[in-house]
């Protein structure tokens, strides 16, 4: 059974990487704040009773869940008011400061050039707009692998999937990455 401060250092040490994980879903950041706030709610509420060991995979599996919930409710509203243009956000374009990301994880600029920290910047910039043109799918089990450090075994499971299917949409997501990438002069 987790304790409350256990579930809150749970919550506290997954909210960052679900945002972004969520902003690269649903291109929207406020959007995604509201599907990781939801699933963290969801997580609190139903399942704050389990033991620690399982809240990472039952929080993928609630946030993977909410967010085809938001992407439902989209669809709906989208065919209710298509017609409609004044409804719809002009937001939607907006994308996440990836510069920010890197102000609060970068301590270590002190010696680097000016130069050095921009390349760097400019190339995250770009592996962050390949990783947004995936496919949803591939996208999930990427960033499930590499970004959350998931297993097969554990991505299968929050995707609801075979671990087969994750290993092929990790394979193609990672073929396109690289092909992607090197098109743009971009070695890593």
């Amino acid at each position: 059974m987790a304790s409350e401060s256990e579930l809150t250092e749970f919550l506290k040490s997954v909210e960052k990487r679900a945002f972004k994980r969520s902003v690269y879903h649903v291109r929207n950041q406020e959007s995604a704040l509201d599907i990781v706030q939801d699933s963290m709610m969801k997580l609190s509420e139903h399942y704050g009773h389990k033991p620690v060991e399982e809240l990472p995979m039952l929080f993928q599996r609630i946030l993977s869940n909410c967010t085809l919930d938001w992407f439902r409710r989209q669809k709906v509203q989208n065919a209710l008011f298509s017609n409609m243009s004044d409804f719809e956000s002009s937001n939607e374009d907006e994308d996440f400061n990836l510069l920010e990301a890197l102000d609060a994880s970068s301590g270590s600029d002190l010696g680097e050039s000016a130069e050095s920290i921009t390349d760097r910047a400019q190339t995250l910039r770009g592996i962050e707009t390949e990783i947004q043109q995936l496919p949803g799918r591939q996208r999930e089990a990427f960033l499930m692998r590499y970004w959350e450090e998931m297993d097969v075994a554990e991505t299968a499971a929050a995707m609801g999937c075979s671990q087969g299917s994750v290993k092929t949409h990790c394979s193609r997501a990672v073929a396109a990455l690289s092909k992607a990438l090197r098109a743009k002069g971009i070695k890593l």
